[in-house]
């Protein structure tokens, strides 16, 4: 696993911000990231050590601010963002709309039609809106009816 072998190169701690920026592309590289995937932890690392953020921040904000916040670094998507909400910070109140095993499982569940992908996803967003503010577990859910 990608994450243990990261850890491992900081004595199995998590890094600060100015340790990763210390970490040249090749060590990265050898721990199986691409060369894209480096420079976007360097961006991370750059940003959060350029704007001081931390989770005590990060836990301060809404979902949509910590997203708008995290998708203005290059190479971190909404879907990135949602991850981190969801799975880091303890959010129950995010779907991923964008996640293909959530509109897989939606699509099946509910027949929505796949063929308009704005017309899937608004319809995946109507329904949606009624698990608020519970629509983490609802993500959870449909990824386990995907998995079986």
């Amino acid at each position: 696993m990608i994450y243990k072998r990261f850890l491992a190169l900081y004595g199995g701690n998590e890094p600060t911000a100015a340790q990763i920026l210390n970490t040249d592309t090749e060590t990265l590289r050898a721990i199986g990231l691409s060369y894209a995937k480096c420079g976007y932890v360097h961006n991370v690392a750059r940003f959060v050590q350029d704007n001081a953020v931390d989770d005590s921040k990060l836990y301060e904000l809404s979902n949509e601010e910590v997203i708008t916040m995290l998708t203005a670094i290059k190479g971190v998507g909404r879907w990135t963002v949602e991850m981190l909400l969801m799975f880091t910070m303890g959010r129950e109140d995010v779907f991923a709309v964008d996640d293909l095993g959530i509109q897989q499982s939606m699509c099946k569940v509910y027949g929505i039609d796949t063929t308009n992908k704005k017309s899937m996803t608004k319809a995946m967003a109507e329904i949606a809106a009624q698990w608020a503010p519970y629509r983490t577990y609802a993500c959870m859910l449909l990824w386990r009816y995907k998995d079986q």
